[in-house]
């Protein structure tokens, strides 16, 4: 698919070993919420080879609630990486994200990225890195206002990771999207990811 680097069933082993691949030195990341990315995080861990202390770990997005709340994706995310010397940095409307080493990015089947939902109608000049919106409908797991990156902020990387989770209607979409047959949130990130030269690699 071109500039796109696709891995087929490939496990959080791999992953993180190719995360850390791609995390010498220092610098900032970005990372998803949900479920998929904390085992992965954990993984990457338990590898070492990361001097964290020289990492700056922004989510992607999350929801409006406190950092202790089971929903909270900062409260989950520094839970498991500040013991190991990582700055954890929480989102906020007037925020300024930095250029990151690494955007990765999960996706939902309705091809949202971060807190991107199709009615947001993300655009890729927003002049906002941050934002806070309302998911239309609102996740029944997660019945909660968001704060998200907006594209511009998630594009200002090196390189974008995807992580599917194996789910073929995910890839059905992410697929679509890549081929440009559709205008959803994710179609536009990767349109300008490819326009931009940005290396995008998927483990689907």
């Amino acid at each position: 698919m071109g500039d796109i680097t696709i891995f087929e069933g490939e496990g959080h082993a791999a992953i993180a070993h190719w995360l850390l691949a791609q995390m010498g030195g220092s610098g900032a990341i970005t990372v998803p919420g949900g479920s998929t990315p904390f085992p992965i995080l954990a993984a990457l861990i338990a590898q070492g080879g990361i001097d964290w202390a020289g990492w700056e770990v922004w989510p992607n997005d999350d929801r409006i609630v406190p950092e202790d709340h089971e929903a909270s994706n900062t409260g989950k995310i520094r839970a498991l990486l500040e013991p190991s010397g990582a700055r954890i940095v929480p989102l906020v409307e007037d925020a300024a994200p930095p250029h990151f080493a690494l955007t990765w990015l999960g996706m939902g089947p309705d091809g949202h990225v971060a807190s991107l939902f199709p009615n947001t109608d993300p655009q890729l000049d927003d002049p906002a890195p941050v934002r806070r919106l309302t998911p239309d409908p609102l996740p029944a797991h997660a019945p909660f206002d968001r704060i998200t990156l907006t594209i511009p902020a998630l594009l200002a990387t090196d390189a974008i990771l995807f992580t599917l989770g194996g789910a073929a209607d995910k890839r059905a979409v992410f697929d679509a999207a890549a081929r440009g047959e559709n205008d959803l949130p994710v179609a536009r990130l990767l349109g300008a990811a490819r326009a931009r030269g940005i290396p995008v690699t998927v483990f689907a």
